[in-house]
């Protein structure tokens, strides 16, 4: 692990303001026609075309051939990146991406959104409720994507994201509280290991300082470098504790799942966050891993398939519920 939170992203600070990024992860292509054996089909679509971003569409081929009449719950999910990384189609988050599809039995949108310190916050935060009017858009327009007109239920969406992603869970949702989006209904959000911060340090910070994959260092770097120019860890977007205009919509919001990893750096501002919401009597479940470190999903495939279930169980019990 480097001390030198440059090196652990593997990325250069260019003069004119913009990163040169060094890592090159693998990518996977869509295949948007089925192949024998695909379990899963995906396309690659425009979100914004002004703001260069895309979604890549997943769904289950059994359901293409269905004739049953159900519709199936809709997953708008957030990737992480620590704001700065570009993650999209990278093999890790389609392989992500398929296997929640599969294992929900869900159509499942993955979202590009824009990149710091080029974009910065509260940018990412128009990009996730671009997906969401996108996917009402596209379900209401008779000429809309078909995978979501013919086969999703826009009153079943979820919004899924993991790290800097669950952090834009919580903004999204609470944009969507003051928006009139009928027939999309919001169903419930999931945060898996959300990416927050503050001034203060936590014990969790100082003990797990060297976590393997979010050392303190990066984490600093990564809000450096996306927060809006001249604000600190305690703005609002980092640390949603602190008073902001955020904080009247939070009790607006649906159910929420937030995820935790004892040996996540991040994980006392995660309970910390999920008292806030308990305390503004948001529904709230909270699943604790007593083991892991942040974003421990990329590295520990048998806790990427244990993330899949929680999420899959979390989205029955919801649809029971309601």
């Amino acid at each position: 692990m480097s001390s030198d939170p440059y090196q652990h992203f593997q990325i250069a600070h260019n003069t004119d303001g913009t990163l040169t990024r060094y890592m090159r992860l693998p990518k996977t292509k869509a295949n948007p026609v089925a192949s024998p054996g695909d379990p899963v089909l995906s396309k690659d679509l425009i979100l914004n075309a002004q703001n260069k971003t895309r979604v890549r569409v997943y769904i289950p081929t059994p359901k293409l051939s269905s004739n049953d009449g159900i519709r199936i719950p809709i997953i708008i999910f957030y990737p992480s990146s620590a704001w700065i990384l570009l993650n999209w189609d990278t093999t890790l988050v389609h392989l992500q991406s398929s296997k929640l599809a599969y294992q929900v039995s869900a159509i499942v949108v993955s979202v590009e959104y824009r990149v710091a310190p080029e974009n910065r916050l509260p940018a990412q935060y128009h990009d996730a409720m671009d997906a969401i009017l996108w996917v009402r858009e596209q379900a209401l327009d008779p000429n809309g994507e078909q995978w979501i007109r013919d086969y999703g239920d826009i009153s079943r969406c979820y919004l899924h994201g993991s790290a800097n992603g669950g952090n834009m869970v919580f903004f999204a949702a609470l944009e969507a509280t003051g928006m009139e989006l009928e027939p999309l209904r919001i169903a419930g959000n999931i945060m898996n290991q959300p990416m927050f911060g503050g001034m203060q340090r936590t014990n969790s910070e100082l003990q797990n300082y060297g976590d393997v994959m979010l050392p303190l260092c990066a984490q600093d770097l990564a809000w450096k470098l996306s927060l809006p120019e001249g604000e600190d860890r305690d703005h609002w977007y980092c640390n949603p504790m602190v008073e902001g205009p955020h904080t009247s919509a939070i009790s607006k919001l649906g159910r929420c799942l937030v995820i935790e990893s004892r040996g996540d750096p991040l994980i006392d501002r995660q309970q910390e966050f999920a008292t806030m919401l308990i305390r503004h009597e948001v529904q709230t479940e909270v699943q604790f891993d007593p083991l892991g470190c942040h974003a421990i999903e990329i590295i520990d495939l048998e806790w990427a398939n244990a993330l899949v279930e929680r999420i899959k169980r979390f989205i029955v019990e919801a649809e029971n519920k309601s």
